[in-house]
């Protein structure tokens, strides 16, 4: 609600700002041109999206994505102690950072909030737990081995090699998942 407002705000601003230095018909070229920009940009990345989630979906076939998902429990089990009794709770998270894992955001999603919801059912109402504080936070940051979404705007957009960021994306992925449970867990302590 309040990000509709700013961005109202923002276009109105400058609407009223161009027809005061005489700029209207460049404020409505801009816009125009910046809508076609945007489908063709949504139009490009539809393509990748569309096959990253394919290859999803025979990962999830074919047992690969279980597999990955088992692979990561004890890993899970240790960051998510109390929720790693509960295969109600383990299940889509684990399914949910191997998405993450794989940079296929918009399939991690279900997954965590399926998961959120279980974590949120274990605890007290209306409270959340240190372990679904600890669920936003691996979310949010996400280490990526592979960013595919971020691979489809850059090849919409022109890149001769899309996937060349890999180095930088691990990286700083990493770093921002550490720094984040470091912060989730300092302030767990400070309760």
């Amino acid at each position: 609600m309040l990000m509709g407002l700013i961005w109202t705000a923002m276009i109105v601003v400058s609407i009223i700002f161009g027809c005061i230095n005489g700029a209207a018909v460049q404020v409505q070229q801009a816009a125009l041109d910046g809508a076609a920009a945007a489908v063709e940009l949504c139009l490009g990345i539809g393509g990748v999206v569309c096959l990253w989630c394919a290859v999803m979906e025979l990962m999830r076939t074919s047992g690969l994505a279980d597999a990955l998902s088992r692979a990561l429990r004890p890993v899970l089990g240790r960051l998510f102690p109390e929720s790693a009794k509960h295969e109600s709770v383990m299940q889509p998270l684990s399914a949910n950072v191997s998405a993450n894992l794989l940079g296929l955001g918009n399939a991690a999603t279900p997954m965590g909030i399926r998961a959120s919801q279980e974590m949120a059912r274990l605890g007290s109402p209306g409270v959340a737990s240190n372990e679904l504080c600890r669920l936003v936070v691996l979310n949010t940051a996400s280490i990526q081995l592979l960013p595919t979404t971020v691979a489809a705007i850059r090849a919409a957009e022109g890149a001769s090699a899309p996937f060349d960021i890999l180095p930088a994306v691990w990286i700083s992925s990493a770093g921002s998942v550490l720094a984040g449970l470091l912060a989730a867990r300092a302030m767990e302590r400070r309760r």
